[in-house]
C-alpha cells in the first residue's frame, strides 16, 4: 500500500517509525496504534477498505516493524509508549487528532486522553477496554511466544493460521498469506520471523487483577469522557466481554458499541461491520 515513511526520535534515543498514508492536511489526523505483536502493517487492509481522503498516520510502537528495539524491557509498557506517540504528534505539529487503538494501542489511546485531551477530536477503541479477561490475555501470550522463525512465507502462513484460526474461523488460505506478510519479516538468511522483539512478551500472572487495580483503569477510562468513543467489540472476543463493552457505552454517555459478528479478538477492521462504523463515526466526528 502506497504511503511515506516517518521517521523520529523517542525521548530516549530511539530511533522510531510510523507510516502516513493520504495527503497531508490542516494539522489533524487518524492515528492508528496496534496491539501487542503487531505493527503499522496492521491498519493497512482498514485504510484500504476505509477509502477515505483523510491521512493516516500508523504507528510502529517500540520493538515493532522498523521502530528499534529497546535495550531495556521495562520501557516495554503502555505510559512509555504514549509518550512515543506523544513526541510524534508534536514532530509533525498535528494539533488534533482521531486516535484509533487496537488492545494494546487501545491503553496507549486511554493514556493519551490523559495527556491532550484537548488535542483528541475522538477515539475508537478495538476490543479493549478497562476489563481484560485473563484467560484471553494468556492465548495472546501463549500465541506469541518467540519463534525460531520458519523456512517460507507459506509456512509462516501455516503457523499463523493454526494460532489465529480461533478468533478468525473466515479467513481464507490468501488471507493467511496476507496476515503473516503483515506480521512477520524476511531476514537476510531467508528465514520468516515475527516481526517483534520478543523482549515485549511478559508472563501473565496466575491471579487476576486485584481490586485496586481494576479500579484504576476504570479511573483512566472516566477520562475519555471528553471525545466521542466508538468500541468495536468482537463478538466471540476473549479480552473485552459483552458486559465490560455495555458498561462502557452507558458510563460514557458518548459512546457508541459496534459488535462485529464471527470475530474474535481483534476485528481486523477490514470487516464491512466494522468498516461502516468507523466510517460512520469519523463523519459524524470530523474536526
Amino acid at each position: 500500500m502506497t504511503g511515506d515513511d516517518i521517521f523520529y526520535t523517542s525521548s530516549d534515543g530511539l530511533a522510531l517509525h510510523a507510516r502516513s498514508y493520504g495527503a497531508s492536511n490542516d494539522g489533524s489526523a487518524i492515528v492508528c496504534l496496534h496491539g501487542l505483536t503487531r505493527n503499522h502493517k496492521d491498519f493497512e487492509p482498514m485504510i484500504a477498505g476505509l477509502g477515505m481522503s483523510d491521512r493516516f498516520i500508523s504507528v510502529d510502537i517500540r520493538g515493532r516493524g522498523q521502530s528499534e528495539r529497546d535495550p531495556d524491557p521495562a520501557n516495554y509498557n503502555p505510559a512509555i509508549y504514549a509518550g512515543d506517540v506523544l513526541v510524534l504528534l508534536d514532530q509533525l505539529k498535528l494539533e488534533r487528532v482521531h486516535l484509533i487503538g487496537t488492545s494494546m494501542g487501545g491503553i496507549i489511546s486511554m493514556i493519551l486522553m490523559t495527556m491532550i485531551p484537548d488535542r483528541i477530536s475522538s477515539v475508537v477503541l478495538n476490543d479493549v477496554g478497562p476489563v481484560v479477561e485473563q484467560a484471553g490475555l494468556r492465548r495472546i501470550m501463549a500465541s506469541a511466544a518467540p519463534s525460531a522463525g520458519y523456512g517460507s512465507w507459506s509456512a509462516a502462513a501455516e503457523a499463523v493460521a493454526r494460532s489465529q484460526a480461533v478468533p478468525y474461523p473466515r479467513l481464507t488460505p490468501e488471507d493467511w498469506i496476507a496476515f503473516a506478510r503483515r506480521t512477520h519479516r524476511e531476514e537476510d538468511n531467508g528465514q520468516v520471523v515475527p516481526d517483534f522483539d520478543p523482549a515485549i512478551i511478559t508472563p501473565v500472572p496466575d491471579k487476576p487483577p486485584g481490586l485496586a487495580a481494576r479500579l484504576g483503569m476504570w479511573r483512566l477510562f472516566a477520562k475519555m469522557k471528553t471525545a466521542p468513543l466508538l468500541v468495536i467489540r468482537g463478538e466471540q472476543s476473549d479480552i473485552l466481554s459483552a458486559k465490560t463493552a455495555d458498561k462502557m457505552v452507558k458510563r460514557h454517555k458518548r459512546a457508541s458499541l459496534a459488535t462485529i459478528p464471527g470475530v474474535g479478538h481483534a476485528p481486523l477492521l477490514n470487516e464491512p461491520e466494522s468498516l461502516s462504523a468507523i466510517r460512520h463515526f469519523l463523519g459524524e466526528t470530523a474536526a
